[in-house]
């Protein structure tokens, strides 16, 4: 990537400014045309991506965590400006995924200047009369309740491990509740489950894959539904989990995801909840309150990306 027009949109939270100036002049020479945007608590990131945009960046660094990549991601989709990363938050999702050097700088920094533009899939998101991009995944149950029990000041100690001590709270807190879908359109079914997320792309923090059959760039988003209740469907879960959607798909390549009694695995362009109980909503690790219904749909290739 030479002679490129540069944004840098990071938070000043997650990394020093000296230091990041210093990994960027290191990488892209000081020659390069580069400015800068920092985010603020009103704004993580979305108005100064959208400027960045305006100014004619050939790519626009988001510098901070998952919030902040979000922000940038959806203010860049469906345009020509590419989005990097320098993953500095905790779950670091979509970096993860697109196997963007974590806890190192210069090294994601390299990556943006050297690898390839792709373009991946986005999704979208719309309650509450509102509609918000997610380049991970979305849902409720375990998931989201585990961002709420998970522990701040031990969030920003022992980072990702924080989610582990809060899965039993999670457990302890998810109840089942029915549950109305509508699949790409179709006529809506009733189901019964706890749990529901719904990706872009499928792994989360220690190299666990929720959703083994998505991928960044098919246009479609995978969906995965848990009604395990009681420690047999549980194990059954779980087994799925390690199992059948881990250790054995490892060797064997190929299959498809395995869906069981407690667990469902579903690829979709578009999708429709209502829920009879409001349920707290995530959107790419950021719990985002109680929600009742909601609508998801693919932008497939929407996001250039380095």
């Amino acid at each position: 990537m030479t002679h490129a027009r540069i944004g840098i949109v990071w938070n000043p939270s997650k990394v020093e400014q000296d230091v990041l100036q210093d990994a960027v002049s290191g990488v892209f020479g000081d020659e390069q045309d580069v400015r800068w945007w920092e985010t603020t608590p009103e704004d993580p990131g979305r108005g100064m991506a959208k400027e960045a945009r305006e100014d004619g960046r050939d790519v626009v660094i988001a510098v901070g965590g998952d919030g902040t990549v979000r922000a940038v991601a959806e203010s860049l989709a469906g345009s020509e400006t590419a989005l990097g990363i320098v993953p500095q938050g905790t779950g670091n999702l979509l970096a993860r995924n697109l196997e963007v050097p974590l806890n190192n700088v210069r090294a994601a920094l390299e990556r943006v200047r050297d690898g390839e533009p792709r373009r991946i899939d986005l999704g979208w998101v719309s309650y509450d009369g509102a509609e918000h991009a997610f380049a991970v995944m979305v849902g409720f149950g375990i998931d989201a309740q585990m961002l709420v029990e998970t522990d701040d000041d031990l969030k920003s100690k022992a980072g990702w491990l924080a989610y582990v001590e809060a899965m039993g709270r999670a457990l302890a807190g998810t109840e089942m509740t029915d549950i109305t879908v509508s699949v790409d359109g179709e006529n809506p079914i009733a189901v019964r489950g706890h749990t529901m997320l719904i990706g872009n792309c499928g792994m989360v923090q220690g190299g666990i894959r929720l959703l083994p059959d998505a991928v960044l760039d098919d246009g479609k988003l995978d969906v995965l539904m848990v009604s395990a209740d009681g420690p047999l469907q549980w194990l059954d879960t779980f087994r799925s989990f390690v199992w059948d959607n881990g250790i054995r798909r490892f060797f064997a390549g190929g299959d498809e995801a395995v869906s069981t009694e407690s667990a469902q695995h579903i690829a979709v362009e578009t999708l429709s909840v209502e829920l009879e109980t409001p349920l707290v909503f995530e959107i790419d690790g950021e719990e985002m309150g109680e929600v009742t219904s909601f609508d998801v749909r693919v932008d497939a290739g929407a996001l250039l990306v380095r």
